[in-house]
């Protein structure tokens, strides 16, 4: 076998990989610019804006007051002003208006520390509909009842309310409660009507600019439809999709860190969902959502806007009971609820990797240092220790082919003369002759050729798995090492951390052995320049993972060339 040729095909097919994770991440959705938001008026800065009507016809304007009225006779009930309703679980606050009765905000930890913060994860917008208003028709038209005035029961724990309304805009009733797992259990009930559904969305959370640029901040719809995890990037959605309610088991919304769930109840009844792409538009009263056009119709500017999708579930009659989720992809939490949640998690091919090293993080963090940083550099001393037997047969054989180096190049310079014909065309039998000395000698020698390249294959599925870990772990968003680095899940902005990467890299190429012809050798300088141009990008996490991995390297080759110096 010509090394020259497995060296090349290997270091060619780590360039396609490499690349392709890089230019091609899963789900990415294109860069779009900040959607800037119009603060809020300082009366409301204490909480989030009342739904409010549209221009007719636009997304969340009110539809006519005059719908039929409801086929159940219903004691009147209706409340004589607007209020809002907090109910408080743990570190989840939910705030309702009792207009429509519709969820305003939904507050809840970043993280599963007690000392992270907290977050609302419902979309602000310029008027129209909040989560939990009623649709009808086929679409996203609001529903009559979305501006009635409902009466609250709130529960005394704090934790439950009852909207109930009976009017001439028609019946309903909703009730929201938290349950014993801290999910938002959510009952409607709207006597005798059909052909409605319940809004939710658009998106998930309120993205900073910075977040909105991001090609790591995912925006998506995913369901669960029998035993299948679906995703659909919203920034790519040009047209709604139409779910059947046969098999559905959940539906939600989400990012990179954080998921909103809707759990149809056994025996609920949903009869199907739909989820409409729509174009955050921004304006002067903030942003405002509108349907995404037809493509061979959408504008320039259009194109390059942030969407983000509504979902409407249809029930199949007058009652829908839901479980919903509202919080971060925590794995581990996910999995404890039992619903198959954790499937939103990606983790990529490498998943069977990445969970126990995000395991080793967690369990590195809380017992032996609380510094996510410093967790990710010991647990690349331990790889590297796993990984020792390996790297040092890797070793003793590079030095080995380096020694019969010249031998080699003898056999190559001997046939480099006769490896053409005189039109220049391979000699494929001189290519073979030549082919089987060199193999002859490293056989003799007791040399495999490609050993060198073997710990660099066992190193890339730990890449890999880092690569996706630090991409989607919500523990690790926001996780400050030391400095400048502030999150070890975006990229350095400084670009310190990959060039020093870079500079180690070379370096551990100049003191590792110089094995293979000069074309070979030449192609292995080049790797650290395409290294640090690689990982420019990439989360600090990983990027301090590499250069500690380098740093390791340099220290055992310098173990080495000192062990030879003495043998010498």
């Amino acid at each position: 076998m010509d090394t020259r040729r497995l060296l090349v095909a290997f270091l060619l097919s780590l360039v396609v990989i490499l690349a392709w994770y890089t230019l091609f991440p899963p789900s990415v959705p294109e860069k779009a610019p900040a959607v800037e938001e119009s603060p809020a008026p300082a009366s409301q800065a204490a909480a989030p804006e009342t739904p409010a009507p549209a221009a007719p016809g636009a997304p969340g304007a009110p539809a006519s007051l005059a719908g039929p009225a409801a086929a159940v006779a219903v004691p009147p009930a209706a409340a004589a002003a607007e209020e809002r309703v907090v109910l408080q679980n743990g570190r989840t606050r939910a705030v309702f208006t009792n207009r429509g009765a519709q969820l305003l905000s939904m507050e809840v930890a970043e993280r599963a520390d007690p000392k992270s913060g907290t977050l609302d994860l419902v979309r602000k917008r310029a008027g129209g509909l909040y989560p939990y208003a009623l649709t009808t028709g086929p679409g996203v038209a609001p529903h009559p009842l979305d501006g009635a005035l409902f009466l609250a029961e709130k529960g005394a724990d704090g934790r439950s309310v009852l909207f109930r309304y009976s009017g001439p805009l028609g019946a309903a009733e909703k009730r929201f409660h938290f349950n014993e797992k801290g999910m938002l259990a959510v009952e409607i009930h709207l006597p005798g009507r059909k052909d409605w559904g319940v809004l939710l969305g658009p998106g998930i959370r309120n993205p900073t600019p910075g977040e909105m640029k991001s090609r790591f901040e995912r925006r998506r719809a995913v369901y669960k439809s029998g035993d299948k995890v679906e995703i659909l990037d919203s920034q790519g959605a040009l047209e709604p999709v139409d779910l059947p309610g046969g098999g559905l088991r959940w539906l939600g919304l989400e990012d990179t860190y954080f998921l909103s769930a809707q759990i149809p109840e056994a025996g609920a009844g949903l009869g199907g969902a739909l989820l409409t792409p729509m174009i955050a538009q921004p304006g002067a009263g903030g942003v405002t959502f509108i349907p995404v056009p037809p493509k061979d119709q959408l504008t320039k500017e259009q194109k390059d806007l942030p969407r983000e999708h509504f979902l409407v579930l249809r029930p199949e009659g007058d009652r829908l009971s839901l479980v919903s989720y509202w919080g971060s992809k925590d794995f581990e939490h996910l999995k404890s609820l039992g619903y198959g949640l954790e499937g939103t998690v990606e983790l990529g091919y490498f998943g069977f990797l990445a969970r126990p090293l995000l395991a080793g993080l967690h369990w590195i963090h809380d017992h032996i240092v609380p510094n996510y940083g410093w967790a990710i550099i010991l647990m690349t001393i331990l790889i590297k220790l796993v990984l020792l037997p390996v790297t040092h047969r890797s070793t003793m054989s590079m030095r080995k082919m380096q020694e019969l180096n010249p031998k080699v190049q003898a056999i190559r310079d001997r046939y480099r003369t006769k490896l053409r014909d005189k039109q220049g065309k391979p000699n494929l039998e001189m290519q073979r002759k030549m082919n089987e000395e060199v193999m002859g000698v490293y056989k003799t020698a007791g040399v495999n050729p490609a050993g060198g390249c073997f710990p660099l294959l066992l190193q890339m599925p730990i890449l890999f798995a880092f690569y996706s870990l630090l991409s989607t772990a919500v523990d690790l968003r926001g996780a400050p090492w030391l400095l400048w680095i502030k999150d070890l899940a975006v990229a350095d902005p400084y670009y310190v951390l990959p060039i020093v990467m870079g500079l180690t890299q070379f370096l551990q190429v100049r003191m590792g052995p110089q094995a293979g012809d000069p074309m070979q050798r030449r192609m292995f300088q080049l790797m650290p320049i395409f290294m640090t141009f690689l990982f420019l990008g990439f989360p600090s996490g990983l990027v301090l993972y590499w250069l500690t991995n380098n740093v390791l390297t340099i220290l055992q080759l310098q173990v080495y060339n000192r062990m030879k110096e003495k043998e010498a």
